[in-house]
């Protein structure tokens, strides 16, 4: 088993299925971006690579939390895709 290595990456990399997006819930994204003005981001998002992109995998209302703060950069965790 090996550790994944938490990574900064450029929110305009992150690329979010629309599956996910109709999960967005924008009272949980103010209540969350309120937090990270206080304390900071705490949780990093799940992503993977896909050519020079990343794909959200989980953390959506903390990725949109942190672009209504007006940041350009999100702490992440780079997973492997599953193989069937």
């Amino acid at each position: 088993m090996s550790l994944m290595k938490e990574h900064v990456i450029a929110i305009q990399d992150i690329y979010v299925p629309v599956k996910r997006r109709a999960s967005l819930n924008l009272k949980t994204v103010q209540d969350i971006a309120q937090s990270m003005l206080e304390i900071g981001q705490r949780t990093p998002i799940l992503v993977r690579r896909d050519g020079e992109r990343f794909v959200l995998v989980e953390g959506l209302h903390r990725l949109e939390a942190c672009k209504a703060l007006g940041e350009t950069t999100i702490r992440s965790l780079l997973v492997q895709a599953r193989r069937s």
